[in-house]
């Protein structure tokens, strides 16, 4: 399908939304020209170069029910790059007076959702035996609530667990694990709606679809290259280090043989596109969309934010069993530690071991002075790593993502717009829109096809490749407007 042959489009903003907005529009046809203000694309997706090390700022993995997302990374040629589990399997660990942990294991058994995961919930030791019955009965509730009643966003996900006879301790060491992961807001803080979405999505209906991918390499080798690789296969023409300022529609007198489109401004120039997909984070689109086009545009800011804290630990030997990819804790200031050592790209000979350490919803370690991040996260470690004590600490570094995800809580389905403005051929994309997922990966993904998908060819003769520039020769540096009298 060719739909959208001879139309110009630009795509701004290079993150996992752009670039399958991108794709897409190409397929169908269009010029597409994709700017991205930083250096290379993935968005909030990327990675950077530390001594031997490649370091992704935050430690994204996803899901088999991702359908989306693991199509992208399909047709990026990159999908035996982040392998999924056989079958979905959680190390839970809870730290032991004076040193070591205990663990156990949520993993998925034979038989249907969402008796797959009775065994396990069975055996959970972090939760009295009183507990675990009483989990039963509020995963069936929890199935049956219906996503698409708004009062069903107003309410809080910690308030519907207490109501269906879950404990503090249950949401603590149960609840919040997977929550806290996954809308990066405790449950008294996050929308029941996004917590349904995740539970029965995930957990509750399909017994596969829970089952965990981890990227084998960084996500500049899963994202950002091949991104950069396809697109330009596909005729794109992608421009890094581009900062797109303010997108404005054009006057309707600019030509008088076609419809209006967009001007796109940039710190260097400007340049013309019969449609614009808007595919940066919340904050940025309401600075860049013009009124007409979203008049609730400030609105948007209402989303807020909620931030994720790494800390990254660099060891002379191994402490964690390799055997073990990631862990989950409870009763840990360390939520989730990963091994990454083989997919920082590290070169020193196969000795000592990389950790990161996510702290989710980190509002409070957001702010926290490095040094006394490092130290906290390095005792929890010990504490659950009894190796941990005798090893070297070779290097160690926080990295902040203070904006990580849009906050996820009561009230917020209303906040987020649709792909379509209130301007034909201005589009908007990104996980905070309206996509009915949470701000994951698999949402950004979605809420680019949609963008695509909403951009429609204009009426038959007014916009004809001869009446107007394409975007290759579109872009005017502002001294060069100057020459011509513009």
């Amino acid at each position: 399908m060719k739909d959208l042959a001879g139309i110009d489009v630009v795509v701004v903003g290079g993150g996992l939304a752009g670039i399958s907005a991108a794709c897409a529009l190409a397929d169908r046809g269009a010029r597409v020209r994709l700017l991205e203000a930083r250096p290379q694309l993935g968005g909030a997706t990327y990675s950077f170069i530390r001594g031997e090390l490649t370091v992704d700022t935050g430690q994204h993995v996803f899901l088999r029910c991702y359908s989306a997302y693991r199509g992208l990374l399909e047709r990026l040629g990159v999908t035996d790059l982040a392998p999924l589990q056989a079958r979905f399997a959680i190390p839970v660990l809870v730290p032991r007076a004076g040193s070591g942990h205990e663990v156990t294991w949520l993993r998925r058994g034979p038989g249907p959702a969402p008796l797959h995961l009775a065994g396990s919930l069975a055996r959970y030791h972090p939760l009295r035996p009183v507990d675990r019955l009483r989990l039963a009965p509020a995963a069936v509730a929890l199935r049956s609530v219906r996503l698409d009643d708004p009062t069903v966003d107003e309410t809080s996900f910690g308030d519907w667990l207490r109501r269906h006879g879950q404990s503090t301790a249950a949401i603590e060491r149960l609840w919040a694990l997977i929550t806290v992961a996954a809308l990066n807001l405790h449950p008294d803080e996050a929308s029941l709606a996004l917590a349904a979405r995740v539970f029965q999505t995930a957990l509750l209906t399909d017994p596969t679809a829970a089952d965990i991918g981890v990227p084998a390499v960084s996500l500049r080798e899963l994202h950002a290259e091949p991104a950069m690789r396809h697109l330009r296969q596909l005729g794109v023409d992608v421009r890094v280090k581009s900062k797109v300022t303010a997108v404005t529609q054009e006057p309707d007198d600019a030509a008088s043989d076609r419809n209006p489109g967009f001007v796109v401004r940039l710190s260097d120039g400007e340049l013309r596109a019969d449609a614009v997909v808007v595919a940066v984070p919340h904050r940025a689109a309401a600075s860049l969309v013009p009124a007409t086009a979203a008049p609730d545009r400030d609105a948007w800011k209402g989303l807020g934010s909620s931030p994720i804290v790494n800390v990254h630990l660099r060891y002379d030997r191994t402490v964690m069993p390799n055997e073990l990819p990631f862990v989950a804790c409870v009763d840990s200031p360390a939520q989730w530690i990963f091994n990454r050592s083989a997919s920082a790209g590290r070169h020193d000979g196969g000795a000592g071991q990389y950790l990161v350490v996510s702290v989710s919803a980190a509002h409070d370690e957001v702010a926290t002075p490095a040094e006394e991040l490092r130290t906290t996260i390095m005792t929890a470690v010990s504490q659950i790593f009894p190796d941990a004590h005798a090893a070297r600490v070779l290097d160690a570094f926080v990295t902040r993502e203070p904006h990580a995800t849009f906050r996820q809580a009561p009230g917020t389905a209303r906040l987020r717009p649709s792909a379509r403005t209130a301007l034909p051929g201005l589009v908007l994309a990104g996980a905070w829109t309206n996509t009915g997922w949470p701000d994951t990966m698999e949402g950004a993904v979605r809420s680019g096809l949609a963008a695509a998908a909403a951009i429609t060819h204009p009426p038959s003769g007014n916009c004809s490749v001869a009446g107007h520039q394409p975007l290759a020769r579109s872009v005017m540096t502002t001294a060069g407007r100057k020459a011509v009298g513009r």
